[in-house]
């Protein structure tokens, strides 16, 4: 016995791929060859043919850059963003004759925003490094030498070592199971990290090498392994073990992933093959795909507008340029004598004018360079992480009953949250718990159990208030009576007919009772003793099939013990009317596939009778029934279409007795079949079973829910009425996901159906006689047919204002997403206000994804928890993974995770409306201050016959998106609100403002960079002709360049500062310190600037102290311009917010005006939300009386 938890039981399972002994044909016939080669030396990694071999180390690295790299990588990173390219040009000028400005003034900018950009990446490498770290340098037990195990760490470890791994470890490299401490050298392992699938997976080690069972037993131990090279394939494997001069064959049964967990085995011994970078592991990750958000691939664009925008500035420039000079010699007599051009030969060359206006080009070029914000790049990173650390700590999306918040994977995507147009869910475990829960049973053709499903409660408030009221009343004493009892997870079933040992009074007790023996027995699931408690547990393969064996206990067939030949119950027997201990004998098992869609098993009864217990599918088992055994099959099919319409999972229970001589016939053929490695294998093994699998007598059926998880429908309803359409595709059959539809008000009464099926009377037909492609032919015209009908109705309803749903299954969906298909389907789809796609495989769901993100160029959203929803998320625009009970595969595939479908609303229509909003606000904000400062420089230079004097001191020019006017951006971007988080909710449809992309159009772009080309031609001309002829200082001298550019200046800082103060919805303490703070910051610069030695301040040499500050012209000045220039603004956002509001502004209006408290008001405004097109219980209410009238 072990300590703490006693051992699981289990047996060796038949799984297609592992069990039997593979024998050396078909693949194995290939060792040796072209991808095959690998050679291992088994405890012998350091002789001389493995050390020629040389093989990689067991070094993992997941980092972006190494030590010795990150510098160029990191340099060429930033370098490819075309801003920081024309920056780098304009910085290697700056060290010629041709720059404007200083050389120092105009690096060091730019030194700090891609420095701060590496310290980004540097930090993100360093993280990735630490992890990289802690995996390296875990510990594993190794043999050394005379049968002795030392501790060493993961990355030392050679191809060829033999180690050790103790219970709850981790594999540390690809192993070859050479033994194990479990009975029957098998051992349990848990591929969560590489499937996503909990379930725990039975290996087996090799007969040759299963003696070896303590650490002294390798002490002469020699053996070599040939095997397939390193391969992505985490199912397939091929090799042989050469041990002793004799050869055995190796397959996937015997191999250990690293990335994987010993679980339930105390521990084995194994020999690695696969090391570091060439495990299966590593093999499979690959990076994510690279995705922008279309707000960044917008805001290229507009870099490149910029841009052409300074080329267009700079050739109007050198041509007046180079016209003024040539004219400049007038009667041999210099016009611009200040110009010097008569002592140059090279720029102001006369004689040389062409010359002189191209490299007047080059100047003018770096000189407008400052149209493009350094700083936008990086701004944008810093506000996007510091949003992404809101999303994280919002205490609203943080499930305390799993402890799990949610967690903003990736920063590069938060606005596009804000612009999401289509949903594509997953059902099972996004939807849904994907926790099952046995509520209702038929047996014997009676239906046991009283529960209300969720869908039930749908079922009835869609069909009316009586009915509604009928199932809450009735529901009272069922919620009663579950309060009373303990509550057992899996086990939801309310029926004193059947529970407490009652069933042995029902009239058919005797079916009743192998039902449940059926129960208890026909399963592959390990039971778990408690030592303290007493209570047994189960981990099963699905948690369905959890959910039966539950069940089976706690109707008094309690399954407490299993070994690899034979299962043993504690039952209840009628005839003692006591617990009895039973043990049955297995024989076979064979099990359930999606192709079979049947599981069986068949034992040995202790009175020596064989049966074959089967449970299935109904399609697939009514089918199979014995003449004699359909005596409750029309009660069965009419209980199970009653499960099926309240959302239950059905299985048909039936059994059959087999005489000896059939028995073992049968295991002759089966065993002959398991043992092949031939490529049609499974078909053999499904054939034989299909020959026993028949004259079954039915014994009944079971229902299981899969529960919505709290909230699903709310979330649903407040999505639709932000816009957003939803999808759901599934791998349930369709009732099932019809029945899930209408609980979460995807579908409604009064709803018009479109069901493209393959179940069709004429497709099945065509199966039976046609040849395969004949059939696909039939199949596709027989799709596009019905896509086409869909498509009248659409038509029809679009004309009535009806609302439709679109049903499709795989087989269908398959056809559906053909070439000449697709765009008929997707046009279908789109016009639906809701689509189900039932029987998806995985990449289906990836295919629909694309489809509509790449056709309709809209946002789309995928969300799922399993390993089979990993190909759709990483193919959406953005992913989010549920952090669910199938594994972290679909988070660790995600861009964003969350614990409960229900926070995706607050996730969308709070955080992806705010961060939209910011990022637009603050881009469009930040090429307003630029524009309004670069054209001060372009009309000065006017001003100036474009002779490249510039009008600002140098260092002006480069602090200005550094420090002056960078921060408030910054502060913008990551607390700015327009309306509170309960009224982005309470008001839907806001979250439109986003997928119609209003804060980030084309329009509002061109409006802001004109209200800076506007602010420009205030700032300058005002400036310029109030200060062209004054008499400034106490001396009568007046205005100079220094004092004019500290003028302009001033203004200019104001009034980009005020003109964001304007622009903010929502003040906090932050944003008044950075607005207010960055003007005062300048005064205070210019002070301590003015006051260095002039040989370095140059014209700022003590011009605010002396020149400036001691005038009232310059404050009064500074103010008239600054009102000037604002007031354009503030006359067009005035009569904008008056009379054509947009929806914020709206609500805005409702809360400043007090009318927020006002029911009648505030439904008038959210009727915008709802439309008869849309899901939802809202729409769905809204909906009901035009049914009725109709």
């Amino acid at each position: 016995m072990a300590t703490g938890r006693r051992r699981k039981q289990h047996f060796r399972r038949i799984h297609a791929c592992s069990c039997g002994r593979a024998s050396f044909k078909g693949e194995h016939s290939l060792i040796g060859g072209p991808g095959f080669s690998r050679v291992v030396y088994c405890n012998d990694p350091d002789c001389f043919e493995a050390a020629v071999l040389n093989y990689g180390s067991n070094y993992v690295r997941t980092t972006k850059y190494t030590l010795a790299m990150f510098f160029p990588k990191s340099l060429f990173e930033q370098f490819r963003r075309v801003a920081n390219m024309y920056f780098l040009i304009c910085a290697i000028l700056s060290f010629t004759p041709l720059s404007p400005y200083s050389d120092v003034s105009n690096v060091l900018p730019l030194v700090v925003v891609i420095g701060v950009t590496m310290g980004k990446e540097a930090l993100e490498d360093w993280k990735r490094k630490k992890q990289d770290i802690e995996v390296n340098n875990r510990k594993v037990k190794v043999h050394h030498s005379d049968g002795m195990f030392d501790n060493a760490k993961w990355m030392d470890l050679k191809v060829g070592d033999i180690v050790r791994v103790q219970k709850d470890e981790f594999f540390p490299a690809d192993l070859i199971l050479l033994s194990s401490s479990y009975e029957e050298e098998t051992c349990f392992v848990e591929t969560t990290n590489l499937d996503g699938e909990t379930s725990l997976k039975l290996k087996q080690a090799l007969d040759a090498t299963s003696n070896f069972h303590e650490d002294s037993s390798f002490q002469n131990f020699k053996a070599v392994i040939k095997c397939e090279d390193p391969n992505a394939n985490l199912y397939s494997f091929v090799g042989g073990l050469h041990l002793e001069k004799q050869e055995h064959p190796l397959a996937p049964q015997q191999l250990l992933l690293r990335g994987s967990k010993l679980r339930n085995t105390d521990f084995i011994y194994g020999v690695v093959v696969f090391t570091g970078h060439d495990t299966k592991l590593m093999q499979n990750s690959t990076a994510p795909p690279s995705k922008r958000s279309k707000i960044e691939k917008r805001m290229d664009k507009i870099v490149y507008f910029l841009f052409s925008i300074i080329v267009l500035m700079s050739f109007i420039g050198s041509i007046f340029f180079g016209i003024l000079t040539r004219e400049d010699l007038e009667n041999e007599r210099i016009t611009r004598w200040y110009l010097g051009p008569d002592e140059t030969t090279k720029y102001y060359n006369p004689k040389r004018a062409p010359v002189a206006a191209i490299l007047h080009f080059l100047t003018a070029l770096m000189l407008y360079g400052y149209l493009i914000p350094i700083s936008l790049y990086v701004s944008i990173e810093i506000v996007k992480v510091l949003q992404s650390v809101f999303i994280n700590q919002d205490l609203h999306m943080y499930y305390e009953e799993a402890d799990k918040p949610a967690r903003a994977r990736t920063s590069n995507l938060n606005e596009e949250l804000g612009q999401v147009n289509t949903i594509l869910s997953d059902k099972t475990g996004t939807l849904t718990c994907n926790s099952m829960e046995f509520m209702k049973c038929s047996v014997a053709g009676n239906a046991y159990g009283r529960g209300v499903t969720e869908v039930e409660r749908a079922l009835a408030g869609r069909n009316g208030s009586p009915l509604a009221q009928e199932v809450t009343d009735e529901e009272g004493p069922v919620e009663d009576s579950t309060e009373a009892r303990t509550s057992t997870k899996g086990f939801n079933f309310i029926d004193e007919r059947i529970t407490n040992d009652s069933w042995v009074s029902e009239p058919r007790a005797d079916v009743i009772q192998k039902f449940l023996q059926l129960l208890a027995i026909c399963h592959t699931a390990i039971p778990e003793v408690d030592e303290e408690t007493g209570k047994i547990s189960y981990e099963a393969e699905s948690p369905d099939e959890a959910a039966f064996v539950i069940a089976a206990r706690e109707l008094g067939f309690e399954f407490h013990e299993r070994t690899r030949t034979s299962i043993s119950l504690h039952e209840f027997d009628p005839i003692s009317s006591s617990k009895v201990e039973r043990s049955y004998k297995l024989l076979n098992i064979l099990e359930f596939s999606s192709s079979r869609k049947r599981m069986s098993v068949i034992v040995r009864k202790e009175d020596g009778r064989i049966l074959l217990l089967c449970k299935g599918a109904d399609s697939v088992m009514f089918e199979r029934l014995a003449k004699n055994g359909r005596e409750f099959e029309e009660k069965t099919k009419e209980h199970i279409n009653e499960y099926a319409d309240a959302g239950l999972r059905t299985l048909v229970l039936a059994y059959r007795e087999l005489d000896e001589e059939e028995s073992n016939e049968f295991n002759t053929e089966f065993n002959k079949a398991k043992i092949s490695v031939s490529a049609d294998r499974e078909e053999m093994m499904d054939g034989v079973a299909e020959k026993i699998e028949k004259d079954l007598i039915l014994l009944g059926a079971t229902a299981v829910e899969d529960k919505l998880q709290n909230g699903v429908p709310e979330c649903i309803d407040r999505l639709a009425q932000a816009g957003i359409k939803i999808w759901v595709l599934t791998g349930d059959k369709m009732e099932t996901a019809i029945n899930i539809g209408f609980a979460c008000s995807l579908l409604r009464q009064g709803m018009k159906q479109i069901v493209i099926s393959s179940e069709t009377q004429e497709i099945k037909a065509l199966e039976k006689v046609g040849d395969k492609t004949t059939v696909a032919e039939a199949f596709k015209e027989n799709v596009r047919h019905q896509i086409s009908e869909g498509k009248k109705l659409l038509s029809t309803s679009t004309q009535n204002s009806g609302a439709l749903a679109l049903i499709i299954d795989g087989k269908s969906l398959a056809f559906a997403l053909e070439y000449d298909v697709k765009d008929m389907f997707l046009e279908l789809a789109l016009g639906c206000a809701s689509v189900i796609c039932c029987r998806s495989s995985p990449k289906q769901k990836a295919l629909v994804t694309r489809l509509v993100k790449i056709t309709t160029g809209n946002t789309t959203l995928a969300i799922g928890d399993g390993a089979n929803d990993v190909g759709m998320l990483q193919e959406a625009d953005i992913g989010v993974g549920i952090s669910g009970v199938e594994g972290m595969q679909a988070v660790m595939s995600s861009d964003i995770a969350i614990a409960q479908f229900r926070y995706l609303e607050r996730l969308l229509l709070v955080h992806g409306h705010w961060c939209y909003r910011r990022i637009s606000s603050m881009i469009c904000y930040f090429f307003y201050k630029n524009i309004a400062f670069g054209f001060t420089l372009f009309f000065f230079e006017a001003y100036a016959s474009f002779s490249g004097q510039p009008t600002y001191n140098d260092w002006y020019l480069s602090l200005y998106n550094v420090f002056f006017t960078s921060l408030p951006v910054i502060a913008l971007g990551v607390f700015d609100q327009d309306v509170s988080a309960r009224l982005c909710v309470k008001f839907p449809l806001l979250y439109q403002e986003g997928v119609q992309n209003i804060l980030f159009s084309w329009l509002r772009i061109l409006g802001w960079a004109f209200n800076g080309v506007l602010g420009a031609t205030v700032i300058f001309f005002f400036c310029i002709r109030a200060m062209e002829h004054q008499a400034f200082r106490k001396g009568g001298e007046v205005v100079g360049l220094e004092i004019l550019g500290t003028t302009m200046y001033t203004c200019v800082v104001w009034v980009v500062n005020c003109q964001m103060a304007l622009s903010i919805n929502y003040f906090t303490y932050v944003q008044h310190l950075f607005i207010w703070g960055g003007t005062i910051f300048w005064y205070m610069f210019l002070l301590a600037y003015g006051a260095i030695d002039p040989n370095i301040s140059k014209t700022a040499y003590k011009v605010f102290i002396e020149a400036c500050a001691p005038t009232p012209f310059f404050w009064l000045l500074t103010l008239i311009v600054m009102v000037a220039s604002l007031i354009p603004y503030f006359t067009y956002a005035s009569i904008q917010a008056r009379f054509f509001p947009m929806y914020h502004q709206m609500i805005q209006y409702i809360r400043t005006d007090g009318q927020l408290e006002d029911p009648e008001y505030c439904e008038m405004v959210r009727q915008r939300s709802i439309r008869p097109i849309t899901v939802g219980y809202t729409a769905r209410f809204e909906a009901s009386p035009n049914d009725s009238g109709h």
